[in-house]
């Protein structure tokens, strides 16, 4: 298992986390300026989902790609059990 390689949701993940690296840039000159605590808790809330948002398609993309040797190697119940953390991954 090469866990260098990159996958095709690598530069989607890259390209949500600029946005979000952008956004919170945003969000501290908001603070510096002195704005509304509510519009920096909304923007903040904000980068929270993007970088969230990322971290589900990053470990996602991980058990969709890089498991999938062991998945072919492993009996029905150890099949089953890997489904299983799949499916409860997405409450992430």
């Amino acid at each position: 298992m090469n866990e260098t390689a990159k996958h095709m949701t690598h530069p989607a993940i890259v390209k949500r986390l600029r946005r979000a690296d952008g956004h919170l840039r945003k969000i501290i000159a908001m603070i510096e300026e002195g704005r509304p605590c509510l519009d920096i808790a909304q923007q903040l809330q904000a980068v929270e989902s993007a970088v969230s948002a990322a971290k589900r398609t990053l470990i996602h993309d991980h058990l969709d790609h890089c498991l999938d040797e062991v998945r072919d190697a492993a009996s029905q119940e150890g099949q089953s059990a890997i489904d299983a953390f799949r499916e409860i991954t997405k409450f992430l």
